[in-house]
């Protein structure tokens, strides 16, 4: 057995279509309704450029299989943030400013990485990850 990648991050939302809006104006990702039973009232899947549904986004009403209570806009218990690896380190600075969001930018030189910390409107924070470019 072995991890090939992650596969998906899932936010809970009772901001739906802002939530997709933000991922899809900073990140380009892509908006697809989710597979039934969800609906498109209940559940947006963001895609990446190669068709991965790597952002899903449900409403607080949305059906879960593995139920649990969650705060949307509360911190995200243990997870401190989730870590996407991005191109186009320029694009999304001037993206983040044009949305008026907050970030901190980092750089580990060691590795060739430069780093954007940004949250969403849900206070999930996101780690953007720009190796090499």
């Amino acid at each position: 057995m072995q991890v090939n990648a992650l596969d998906h991050v899932n936010i809970i939302t009772d901001r739906l279509d802002e939530t997709a809006e933000f991922y899809r104006a900073l990140l380009g990702l892509e908006r697809r309704n989710g597979p039934p039973p969800l609906t498109p009232q209940n559940a947006q899947w963001m895609h990446d450029a190669s068709g991965r549904p790597i952002i899903h986004i449900n409403a607080v009403d949305c059906p879960r299989a593995y139920d649990r209570e969650v705060q949307p806009g509360s911190l995200t218990g243990a997870i401190h943030h989730v870590a996407l690896n991005c191109s186009g380190y320029d694009t999304v600075l001037e993206r983040i400013t044009a949305m008026r969001l907050d970030c901190q930018t980092n750089t580990v030189e060691a590795i060739g990485l430069r780093q954007i910390f940004t949250a969403d409107p849900n206070n999930v924070l996101l780690e953007l990850n720009f190796f090499g470019d």
